[in-house]
């Protein structure tokens, strides 16, 4: 019988900073500046989510500024729309994704060929067709570029009452389409093949490298994992991954972490990562989107860091304790405070509704760098 691999002890300050460094968090402006900054953020990264939410910037674009200082909005556009280095599909969520990944979501956009799902169950094969013939003859187009004479009823609160627009989204998962260009969330479709130029288009991923792929990309971004972490809203993947740690064990390429406060939640990190423990700028702050990589696990986020966030936008306001839009403050390697904020976009202000401090810090000392960080992201959000 195999004697059991030994676990590493891992601290929570120790984790928070391996964390932070596989966020790039620790340190100012990991990525360099301009387009190519963007792109090497999302291969990093492995995806950006994308959110409709506008209290504030949209979470795609707040993501890249908290680890770009000198990002623009159209360094994005160019890397959707003319490098074509990132593209959206769905992670956990609506997200940018490396093209050079491409290959490792044909197989999610033939079981949606296969299997639609009940949303797109209505759609009809004139409507496909129709959506599909103005394309290839006009070009990209978005849902505002098509009429729809006769509207149907919604199955879902999400839905749309457009047939073309369903068609289009049901295009769109099952690979024959991709979002070409996106201005605000007003999105533009084109055929994914002329989209990129492509003769033949990839070859889909096996299994096996799908999983070593999930496994690779959580390890990358997250320094120490686990089965939750590595598959975020994706159980199914689980198993295959969990082959994936076994053999990268036996391989002796990951090792076993206890992490302090975890548990029985079983955790692993590659041994170069355990050894990269330095702490970050200590003057380094970060106002955070909720849909932050290092926010969106709730539970890990908590667990980490003791910081248990509350998306309160929608819940009712006499039970908020941050409000409606809560963004956390990172200092250093701690989060430190809550800010409820909102941008009014008329008279160019970026509004504090609520400040609310966590756990116990240097309060008086810290509150002049966050309002510093405050200053920086009024500038971000109200440029063009």
């Amino acid at each position: 019988m195999p004697r059991p691999l030994p676990h590493h002890p891992v601290s929570k300050t120790q984790a928070r900073r391996i964390w932070l460094h596989a966020q790039r968090l620790d340190t100012s402006a990991p990525f360099g500046e301009g387009p190519q900054a963007t792109q090497a953020a999302v291969e990093h990264l492995g995806y950006v989510q994308i959110d409709t939410i506008n209290v504030i910037e949209r979470c795609h674009h707040h993501i890249l500024f908290s680890r770009i200082p000198s990002y623009r909005r159209a360094d994005l556009r160019q890397a959707q729309s003319l490098d074509k280095s990132v593209f959206e599909y769905w992670t956990h969520a609506l997200s940018y994704v490396p093209t050079r990944d491409l290959r490792f979501f044909i197989a999610a956009m033939r079981e949606h060929k296969r299997n639609p799902s009940n949303w797109f169950e209505t759609v009809s094969p004139a409507d496909m067709r129709k959506v599909l013939r103005l394309i290839r003859t006009g070009g990209p187009l978005s849902i505002r570029d098509i009429d729809d004479d006769v509207l149907v009823d919604k199955i879902h609160p999400w839905a749309s009452r457009k047939p073309s627009k369903r068609a289009l989204q049901l295009a769109f998962y099952t690979g024959m389409l991709t979002i070409s260009e996106r201005t605000g969330m007003l999105k533009s479709y084109d055929l994914m093949a002329r989209h990129f130029g492509w003769e033949t288009p990839p070859k889909p991923a096996s299994a096996t490298d799908t999983a070593a792929y999930l496994l690779d990309r959580g390890l990358r971004a997250q320094g120490i994992v686990s089965l939750d972490s590595i598959c975020h809203l994706d159980a199914p993947s689980k198993a295959a991954v969990r082959r994936q740690i076994e053999a990268r064990l036996r391989r002796h390429e990951l090792v076993a972490v206890t992490l302090e406060g975890a548990g029985k939640q079983e955790h692993w990190a590659k041994p170069e990562a355990l050894q990269d423990t330095a702490a970050p700028q200590s003057e380094l702050v970060h106002i955070l989107s909720p849909f932050d990589p290092l926010i969106i696990q709730r539970k890990r986020t908590h667990l980490v860091f003791d910081y248990e966030h509350r998306f309160e936008a929608y819940i009712p306001k006499e039970k908020r304790l941050f409000g409606y839009f809560a963004l956390p403050v990172l200092v250093g390697d701690t989060i430190i405070a809550a800010l409820d904020l909102k941008t009014d976009r008329q008279a160019k202000k970026l509004l504090m509704q609520k400040w609310s401090w966590i756990g116990r810090g240097q309060r008086k000392a810290l509150k002049p760098l966050i309002e510093d960080a405050l200053d920086r992201f009024e500038r971000f959000q109200l440029a063009d």
